[in-house]
């Protein structure tokens, strides 16, 4: 037993090295594509904090979701933020399992280059439209009498850039339409139904999906409003994105376990090799020979095996 464990726990070690390895050379080629997309995260609660000293608080503004669904209040609003939060490190684990497991799909690098780009194209179309148009925070702390719902005008611009995370971040107002938290949501749900291998999963994130954007509205968090636009617009900015960038490397196929993108010099060298290949008339693979003889019909096929079976009556 003890031997087994030794062995299991030994080629865990050196999966991990070996997809460490594809993984560093792999940040090492996007890791621009993932500071910018980082950095925008922050420039998103910099612009969320911003609309928070243009918010007014006012009379919370009539809403269906507001008449079906009760409110949880001040000491059950934890739920939603809980469900989110599970939500969050369940995606960000799985982004991180070709590290211990054997099937792969997916390169962690280049998933979070996707996500990342998922989440900024739809956190600018947020930014636009929050400040387009402030609307009275639905919040128990963005509703009239309440200290948090209007900010001081700020002393120093350090204030400002400092975001007073992460209180400013949990006690905003006015970043209203629509939901960041089912920004998130739906860009992770969408990348995992796209990448992930167990159907049950899909259909469970799916369903969580729809919890939380209930809870959202059931914590007056955001108008119905909110969620409804998020379903919609992350939905097809994650569409129109997918189409545009790059497809990611098949892991599935088994031939190569590291298989990393070539660089723009090594495909050129590539390309000049394979042309004077063909120009001196020799195959650029022999395994792409072999794919020719075989559409040139069964004569060539049936010829070597005449050829070899020859050769062994000779022997």
């Amino acid at each position: 037993m003890t031997l087994y464990i030794g062995r299991e726990a030994s080629k865990l070690w050196k999966r991990i090295c070996a997809e460490t390895t594809t993984e560093i050379n792999l940040l090492l080629d996007n890791w621009k594509h993932l500071l910018a997309g980082l950095i925008f995260q922050y420039i998103h609660g910099l612009a969320a904090r911003g609309v928070h000293y243009l918010h007014r608080p006012g009379p919370t503004l009539q809403d269906l979701g507001f008449f079906i669904l009760p409110e949880l209040g001040q000491d059950k609003g934890y739920i939603s933020e809980t469900v989110f939060t599970c939500v969050f490190l369940s995606f960000l684990l799985w982004t991180f399992h070709p590290f211990i497991f054997k099937t792969k799909k997916i390169y962690t690098v280049l998933v979070w280059c996707r996500v990342l780009a998922f989440l900024v194209a739809s956190q600018i179309l947020r930014i636009v439209t929050f400040y387009s148009t402030q609307l009275p925070g639905p919040n128990y702390h963005c509703r009239e009498g309440s200290k948090l719902a209007r900010l001081p005008k700020p002393e120093s611009v350090l204030e400002v850039l400092l975001i007073n995370f992460p209180r400013g971040v949990i006690y905003g107002c006015g970043d209203l339409i629509f939901s960041s938290h089912m920004i998130f949501t739906l860009v992770f749900v969408l990348t995992y139904q796209k990448y992930g291998t167990r159907r049950c999963i899909k259909q469970l994130a799916w369903l969580v999906a729809i919890i939380q954007s209930l809870l959202i509205v059931a914590s007056r968090k955001h108008y119905t409003v909110d969620v409804v636009v998020a379903w919609y617009t992350v939905n097809l900015v994650v569409f129109f994105i997918d189409k545009k960038l790059p497809e990611l490397p098949d892991r599935t196929s088994g031939n190569l376990p590291l298989l990393l993108p070539l660089s723009t010099k090594d495909k050129d060298s590539k390309t000049k090799e394979e042309n004077q290949k063909l120009l001196n008339g020799n195959s650029v693979d022999p395994a792409d020979w072999r794919r020719r003889s075989e559409v040139n019909g069964k004569t060539m096929e049936d010829a070597n095996g005449l050829h070899a079976d020859t050769a062994m009556n000779g022997a």
